[in-house]
């Protein structure tokens, strides 16, 4: 098989951390939104699984969740990857890679969303898109209206880990629209430089490292970015796509 997918990015417009199970893993609740800042990925069958990435950076190793979602479902392939969404940035870019790869291999398994779970919580919510209300890992799901939204989007170009965000939310707890930021910021100092700068009507999303502020129309998402001295985009909401 050989196609070209698109990958699109999410927003955790909002994200609640309930609380920690014995094992390690978070209970969440959080308003997912998929928007169209999109990877796009390339594959076809091979002899040996491979990638190629360009673009922004994301793992070339067995590691890359586009290869790990074709290994699940015994298929060697070589991805050829633009990389769009930047990495490690709570903007679930890797996941999104994944099920863009397991909607054009698996269509039709019955246990395509029991795989996508195994790779990663926000993983199955990318089989769909749209809006959705995730809760236990996240990878509980609800699905929501469509809403058209317009989207301003802000990174400051370092990445921090979510293991270790939610690490230190064990220590520190959280509050407010993100109850991650606390921790994230304690993890990684100079993101509360950046949020500083950004001003307060900015969300981040995910573990962070990205923020984003809601917008009536593309026009005011590029006023909200247009002085900003860092990588940005705007987004559009994305509907459902299955």
């Amino acid at each position: 098989m050989k196609g070209r997918l698109r990958a699109p990015a999410k927003l955790n417009l909002e994200l609640q951390v309930l609380g920690r199970h014995p094992e390690g893993t978070h209970e969440v609740r959080t308003v997912l939104q998929a928007i169209s800042l999109a990877d796009e990925l390339s594959i076809e069958p091979a002899s040996r699984p491979s990638i190629e990435v360009s673009g922004l950076d994301a793992p070339t190793d067995e590691t890359n969740l586009a290869l790990r979602a074709a290994a699940a479902l015994q298929r060697r392939v070589r991805v050829q990857l633009e990389k769009r969404i930047p990495p490690a940035a709570g903007l679930g870019g890797g996941s999104s890679d994944a099920a863009a790869v397991l909607r054009a291999l698996g269509e039709g398994r019955a246990d395509l969303e029991q795989i996508a779970a195994e790779l990663g919580a926000d993983v199955p919510f990318f089989l769909r898109g749209g809006r959705a209300i995730a809760t236990g890992r996240g990878e509980q799901l609800l699905q929501q209206p469509d809403e058209d939204a317009w989207f301003a989007l802000a990174w400051p170009g370092f990445e921090v880990s979510t293991a270790a965000v939610y690490r230190r939310w064990d220590e520190v707890g959280g509050e407010g629209r993100n109850h991650l930021r606390r921790a994230a910021e304690a993890v990684e100092p100079r993101l509360a430089e950046f949020a500083a700068r950004l001003g307060q009507q900015w969300t981040m999303t995910g573990s962070g490292s990205a923020f984003f502020r809601e917008a009536a129309s593309a026009e005011e998402a590029k006023g909200h970015i247009a002085r900003l001295e860092c990588w940005t985009a705007i987004a559009r909401s994305e509907p459902a796509w299955s």
